[in-house]
C-alpha cells in the first residue's frame, strides 16, 4: 500500500469538514390545515399535496380500534 505523501493540514481538514454541520428544515404551513409540513411533501397531517387528497390519512378512532 502507498503512503500519502503529506500530512493533511488541520485548515484543510476543517475546510472539507464545513459542509458536514446539520441544517435547519424549513417549514412550511399547509394551505388546508395550517399544520407545519416540509415544502413539496404531503401533509402528515390532513393528506394534502398542492391542494389535492393525495394519502388517505385514517381518524384517530379508526388507529383506536385497531
Amino acid at each position: 500500500m502507498s503512503v500519502p505523501p503529506k500530512r493533511r493540514t488541520a485548515s484543510s481538514a476543517r475546510r472539507r469538514r464545513s459542509h458536514d454541520a446539520l441544517k435547519k428544515t424549513t417549514l412550511s404551513a399547509c394551505p388546508k390545515c395550517g399544520k407545519a409540513t416540509k415544502p413539496h411533501m404531503a401533509c402528515a397531517f390532513c393528506g394534502t399535496y398542492k391542494g389535492k387528497q393525495v394519502v388517505k390519512i385514517k381518524s384517530t378512532n379508526e388507529k383506536k380500534k385497531k
